[in-house]
């Protein structure tokens, strides 16, 4: 059975969305160098031994693992692990604490147990209000670690807490999750470039001179 119009319009209007919120974030003040300063974060803490931990709601905690997941594995370059975790991954810790405490404290509890003081936190939230997302990075700020967000348009509470907050420039959760994989992607890709891409050897003219 082929297709009708209509299916074939709503494929080519999705598209058109996402992409134009691509070039809404391209062309914001301040946004590429916020996520410039988010990855430079990132390199000066995993240089440092440091960990860095991440954690959301359904499609937000499946982009914290895929995140994770490019770091610990590899993204493009081959190298060591990094140290990346989901907080989202433990199936027995969080219905634990959710179950004992609330599911409010699923990730602070986790953090109050696994992070040190210059690890980085990023909590993962479409509308910027989820309650255990919020509490996660209440606690990680508590805690000495440096604190990011990925949000959408409004930031919600999520803008006002993080040390550093990326706010997606749309309403829409679909549009708003598919920029976030794309700045997890971003992110991966400069930690990689900045600690294990090669040094160039020094040109003849540079060696001549020394």
């Amino acid at each position: 059975m082929q297709p009708n119009q209509d299916l074939e319009h709503l494929v080519q209007s999705r598209i058109e969305e996402s992409a134009a919120v691509k070039l809404i974030l391209l062309v914001e003040e301040g946004a590429t160098r916020l996520i410039a300063e988010v990855a430079v974060d990132l390199v000066a803490a995993l240089r440092d031994g440091r960990r860095l931990f991440l954690f959301g709601n359904g499609g937000s905690a499946a982009d914290a693992q895929h995140i994770a997941a490019e770091l610990a594995g590899k993204y493009l370059i081959e190298r060591r692990a990094l140290p990346a975790i989901a907080l989202t991954a433990n199936t027995s810790c969080l219905t634990a604490i959710a179950n004992d405490y609330s599911y409010d404290e699923v990730f602070a509890r986790q953090l109050e147990a696994l992070a040190s003081p210059g690890d980085v936190a990023i909590g993962i939230s479409t509308s910027g209000d989820s309650p255990n997302v919020l509490r996660g990075i209440e606690t990680a700020n508590a805690n000495g670690l440096v604190t990011v967000g990925l949000t959408g348009k409004s930031g919600g509470k999520l803008k006002s807490l993080a040390q550093r907050c990326i706010c997606v420039p749309s309403e829409q959760t679909p549009r708003i999750q598919e920029i976030h994989i794309l700045l997890g992607h971003i992110l991966c890709e400069i930690v990689e470039q900045e600690l294990f891409a090669p040094v160039p050897e020094p040109s003849e003219e540079f060696a001549s001179i020394t």
